[in-house]
Order: structure tokens, then C-alpha cells, then sequence
């Protein structure tokens, strides 16, 4: 599981102006199964996507996709980490410690 951080680096305009496209983008990720949740950071100079993925690589180069990324609003940091515990809701994605 992965947690995507985005930082803004440009003027809130610029990102409002971007903000129907990057909605457009999540939803796809949300319709094909790779985004949980996702929102806006509080104070708003960025957001948060909770995402599965195969791996970091292909998490990485998926961000990268972001319209938010491909027109230089906003910076991504990547964290992977295994989800041992979850609520029931997420019991799908319950993730099991190497051996």
C-alpha cells in the first residue's frame, strides 16, 4: 500500500486552474481500483491519495500521469509501507509481513 503526498509548488490559482482534470484523473484510479481515499490538506498546500499497487516503480510512474505532476503544480512523495491491520473495510487489502 502507498501513501502519495502532494505538495504544491505553485500559486493556488494555478491549481484550481488544473483542478477539473486532476479530479477527472482520480477518478479513473478510483473506478479501476487503485485509490481508497484521497483529499486536500488542511492548511490546503497539498493533498493526500491512499493507493495499492503492484510497486513503488509502478506507483511512481502513475503519479507522474497526475495532471497536477505533468504541469509542474505539485510535488509527489512516494511511502510504501504493508498494511497488517485495517479496518474492516479494507480487509481486502490486509497485507502480510514478509517471512
Amino acid at each position: 500500500m502507498f501513501v502519495l503526498e502532494l505538495s504544491y509548488t505553485a500559486p493556488l490559482e494555478r491549481v484550481d486552474a488544473l483542478l477539473p482534470q486532476h479530479v477527472e484523473w482520480l477518478n479513473g484510479h478510483y473506478a479501476d481500483g487503485t485509490f481508497l481515499a484521497s483529499g486536500r490538506k488542511v492548511p490546503r498546500d497539498g493533498g493526500v491519495i491512499l493507493a495499492v499497487g503492484e510497486d513503488r516503480a509502478a506507483v511512481e510512474a502513475l503519479a507522474a500521469t497526475d495532471p497536477f505532476a505533468r504541469e509542474g503544480v505539485c510535488a509527489y512523495r512516494v511511502t510504501e509501507f504493508l498494511a497488517t491491520v485495517t479496518a474492516p473495510a479494507l480487509d481486502a487489502y490486509r497485507q502480510q509481513l514478509p517471512a
